[in-house]
Order: structure tokens, then C-alpha cells, then sequence
């Protein structure tokens, strides 16, 4: 259970909390999974500079995002992450408004990855042994991305 998660000893109430807190931060551009009045998964966005322009002028400014999202485990296999993850896109792409989304995970989560595939996203990368796993040691590690064009294809499709 959570094997994949960076930290494993989370209080499930206070992270619920903080999920439902903040709701008027204008730099948080969080989603949050809710099955009635329960939080099943959370997606987050960070969003940056295009790479090698800190501080640029558009279209450079705010260009880039990188996504990350965790799901309880008890619901995993049931297609909530993906809705999650399309959902954050969405928000990235059109709200935002930003040209290139990433997302990471360990290689060998299987659930993970074929989430971010089945959002769209294309593999760019395999890393070998680039992410620490406080279990199991040097992993693989794979980066999904995603353009504003391929949304906007996928969208319109």
C-alpha cells in the first residue's frame, strides 16, 4: 500500500485538510479527487519559466508545468487517476494556458505510467537509476510530456 509514494507515513486527516484548505491561493492550481465527500486522489500542477529563460518575457514566462498525483490506493484500477490527471491538463493547457506539461514517475510503477499514456502524454525519457526510492534503492525513472498542440487535438477529436 503507497509503495510508490515519497513519503509513507502520512496522518490521512491532515492531508485531506490541507488538500481542502487554501482554496483562494491563485498560484495553487491543485485538483482534487472526490468520491461524496471523501478525497480519493490529488493532482498538482507546478508551473515555471520556459527552461534557460528565468524571468522572460512572454510567450516564455509561466510556459512550462510539471504534474504529480497520488491516489488512494483503495482506488486504484478503477480509472480515477486518469480522470484526475486529464482533469489537471485541462487546467494546465486551458485555464493556464501553458505549452508543455511533464510527469514523472518511478519506471517500474506500472499504474503510473500508463495513466499518463492514457492522457496522451508521450514518453521522452528513461532515466537510469535518476530517482532515489527510500525502499528499494536507485530506480528508473520515465518523464511523460505533453504539448498544448496534442491537447488541443486530443480535445478537439
Amino acid at each position: 500500500m503507497g509503495r510508490w509514494l515519497l513519503t509513507t507515513t502520512v496522518d490521512p486527516a491532515a492531508y485531506v485538510r490541507s488538500w481542502l484548505e487554501d482554496e483562494d491561493d491563485p498560484l495553487d492550481h491543485s485538483v482534487v479527487g472526490l468520491l461524496g465527500d471523501r478525497v480519493v486522489g490529488t493532482c498538482t500542477l507546478g508551473v515555471r519559466d520556459a527552461m534557460g529563460q528565468p524571468g522572460a518575457i512572454e510567450p516564455h514566462r509561466a510556459a512550462q508545468g510539471s504534474i504529480g498525483f497520488t491516489l488512494d490506493p483503495a482506488r486504484h484500477e478503477q480509472g480515477y487517476a486518469t480522470e484526475l490527471v486529464r482533469a489537471m491538463l485541462d487546467v494546465a493547457f486551458g485555464e493556464v494556458g501553458l505549452h508543455r506539461v511533464t510527469g514523472g514517475c518511478f519506471a517500474d510503477n506500472i499504474g503510473s505510467w500508463r495513466v499518463m499514456e492514457k492522457c496522451g502524454m508521450r514518453r521522452e525519457q528513461h532515466g537510469i537509476q535518476d530517482s532515489w526510492h527510500a525502499e528499494f534503492g536507485w530506480l528508473d525513472g520515465f518523464t511523460y510530456a505533453m504539448l498544448r498542440t496534442d491537447w488541443l487535438r486530443l480535445r478537439d477529436a
